[in-house]
């Protein structure tokens, strides 16, 4: 069976170029050109995961408010952000809002089924019994690589899959400092020294947000960054 994404996208051409390349590439597709079209089609017509942009028609930030929206109506559904904007406040935004993911439209169309594939197998995972072998401990936290869900002391942490890679990459070798090059590596993704610090700040304020002691992601100043060994 194949799976359903749903494109909300306002131009006209680069929907119809997505919709196409995500055809060939086994997926069934459905495009929304406005955000009042999305909220009213993808309840009736349940996608596997939802790619968004944030400008949509006059209004720049619709797709903001639409991923919040979709977010509150089902959990589990991934939502990726696909848009041309850049800028580190629009990344927290989306993420704080709920989204799985937020890529550039500049992302080669090889790395945007990599994501893809990989975040619906986060969905298949979830909905199947969880294994152990894949189950990494180091202290309270607990990563299922599988699954893709991160736990500390027995609350989930919210990661998008890029921070889940980072922060696995760290943890497989506490102590070890990581840097950008081998951090990116582990993500599948090529970004710039600002980007990746943000990626680490956020992780760290996602652990914190459940623990006021939380101590255990420190940054090697000019190195790179580590999880604590004692944890």
């Amino acid at each position: 069976m194949k799976h359903h994404i749903a494109l909300v996208e306002d131009e006209q051409a680069l929907a119809a170029s997505y919709r196409d390349f995500l055809h060939r590439a086994g997926y069934n597709v459905s495009v929304y050109a406005t955000a009042r079209a999305a909220r009213e089609g993808i309840p009736d017509n349940r996608p596997d995961l939802i790619l968004l942009d944030i400008g949509l028609g006059h209004d720049p930030e619709a797709g903001f408010e639409l991923c919040r929206t979709l977010r509150s109506n089902d959990p589990l559904v991934p939502i990726v952000f696909l848009t041309a904007r850049d800028e580190e406040v629009d990344i927290i935004s989306g993420l704080r809002l709920g989204a799985d993911d937020y890529l550039t439209k500049d992302i080669s169309r090889s790395q945007l089924l990599a994501r893809i594939s990989a975040l619906l197998r986060r969905v298949l995972a979830l909905r199947s019994p969880e294994n152990e072998e894949q189950v990494l401990r180091r202290g309270d936290l607990e990563l299922n690589i599988e699954r893709l869900t991160a736990n500390w002391k027995g609350s989930p942490v919210p990661l998008t899959y890029t921070e889940f890679w980072m922060l696995h990459v760290m943890t497989r070798n506490p102590g070890h400092i990581k840097n950008r090059e081998q951090l990116m590596e582990a993500a599948r993704v090529v970004l710039d020294d600002s980007t990746v610090t943000s990626h680490i700040r956020r992780i760290r304020r996602k652990f914190e947000a459940l623990d006021d002691g939380f101590e255990h992601l420190e940054t090697a100043y000019g190195l790179g960054y580590r999880w604590r060994g004692d944890a």
